[in-house]
């Protein structure tokens, strides 16, 4: 494994109005690892990756990526430096075929803005880049079909390859196997495996099989606190998690 931090989070809080959503969280991702983070609904997975991303601005606590310090930055700023996110919610445009969609991907990170007077489908650059996030996730032999056609698991890795085709070092995945059947599931965790060795990825997820599968470290956050952090195995055997999130009985 790679001894490379691309993104520090130190004693990120996000506080509206009272509560804490997040509460002096610090985690590290690891170049050609993936740390997940688990918890039950409400807390507070999703708000960390939102302040991971500027999504949100933390009320303190720091960004690092890329030894930037990128607290405070917007999302657009902080993507540029070389973050890539999916959200709960997939986001793809459902009427282009896969193919334009992962292409239009790539096409944002054209370096010159004078490119919007010519066609992009002449940029080779662009095409190669993006011909190579498609044969990643999974999807070039659905390249020419409408993305609003294909199953669910299909849009996920979609998704995924539209992020990649934007060339990122970090990943954060929130729950991309949410609403999977089995084979689709399958499918994501190999895809997962296959991006991983050139990618840190912070991935949020509630599918405890594909977690204890895929995830090198777990950090286990309840009412926006940690309440554990550690190797997969040392956190199955945490008591505290036990009792909070697994079950007494796992």
């Amino acid at each position: 494994m790679s001894d490379v931090v691309l993104l520090c989070a130190q004693n990120l809080t996000r506080r509206f109005g009272g509560l804490a959503a997040v509460n002096q969280v610090s985690v590290d991702l690891w170049l050609g690892r993936i740390h997940a983070v688990i918890g039950p609904n409400g807390a507070g997975k999703s708000t960390l990756a939102n302040l991971l991303s500027g999504d949100i601005a933390p009320s303190s606590g720091t960004v690092t990526l890329g030894g930037i310090d990128v607290t405070g930055w917007t999302p657009e700023r902080i993507s540029r430096q070389g973050l890539g996110r999916s959200y709960q919610k997939t986001n793809i445009f459902l009427p282009f075929t896969v193919w334009e969609n992962v292409r239009l991907a790539a096409q944002s990170r054209a370096p010159h803005a004078s490119r919007w007077l010519s066609r992009a489908t002449g940029f080779a650059d662009i095409n190669m880049r993006a011909a190579q996030a498609l044969e990643l996730s999974g999807l070039a032999a659905r390249r020419d079909a409408i993305a609003g056609t294909i199953s669910h698991g299909e849009q996920r890795q979609l998704e995924i390859g539209m992020t990649l085709a934007t060339a990122p070092r970090v990943l954060l995945l929130d729950e991309p196997l949410a609403g999977m059947g089995v084979a689709e599931a399958e499918r994501m965790v190999a895809l997962l495996q296959r991006i991983k060795p050139d990618h840190a990825i912070l991935l949020v997820e509630h599918d405890m099989d594909a977690v204890f599968a895929l995830a090198d470290r777990l950090t286990v956050m309840v009412n926006g606190q940690v309440i554990a952090s550690g190797t997969p195995a040392e956190v199955r055997a945490d008591a505290n998690v036990q009792s909070a999130y697994l079950g007494q009985d796992n």
